[in-house]
């Protein structure tokens, strides 16, 4: 079982209780100061079971620990602040904006939606996707010039 607790210094942390011969002992999984998903995903791989992350965000609010809000919400709120300084999204980001957010839960169906994740994205993660493409590409295997698919011949018979 996880659970949050206070530290002198300020600072919080998500701990686990497991059971031994020697009685009930926990140990230390991440110390924190604001629980952020990174924080959430050191956790969930030091624990010896598997961690809920909403289940935790409770956890460190029933605490009074600062939860940081989600990523979509960070960015609705930059958003915004950037509109009313008068700002606007170039007219495609506008569009596919508009079209993921009518869209809700649903998944990317257009072109435009899938291009449209890729807006924010790093460049190093860019790069990782480009090099992933061309190890595809290179797995594919090649037709050396004057092979020709192997297809039967279809002829056409008088009725």
């Amino acid at each position: 079982m996880a659970y949050v607790v206070p530290r002198s210094n300020g600072s919080w942390e998500i701990r686990e209780s497991h059971v031994t011969a020697k009685g009930p002992r926990s140990r230390t999984l991440v110390t924190f100061r604001t629980l952020t998903p990174e924080a959430i995903e050191h956790a969930r791989a030091r624990a010896s079971r598997p961690l809920d992350g909403d289940a935790l965000r409770r956890a460190a609010r029933r605490a009074g620990a600062p939860v940081a809000l989600p990523e979509a919400d960070m960015a609705a709120a930059e958003l915004l602040r950037t509109l009313t300084e008068g700002e606007r999204p170039r007219p495609a980001l506008e569009r596919a904006l508009r079209d993921a957010l009518a869209a809700g839960a649903r998944s990317a169906t257009s072109n435009a939606q899938a291009a449209a994740a890729w807006v924010g994205v790093s460049p190093q993660r860019r790069g990782e996707a480009l090099r992933d493409l061309l190890r595809l590409a290179d797995s594919v295997p090649v037709r050396r010039k004057g092979e020709r698919e192997g297809f039967p011949r279809i002829e056409s018979r008088p009725a």
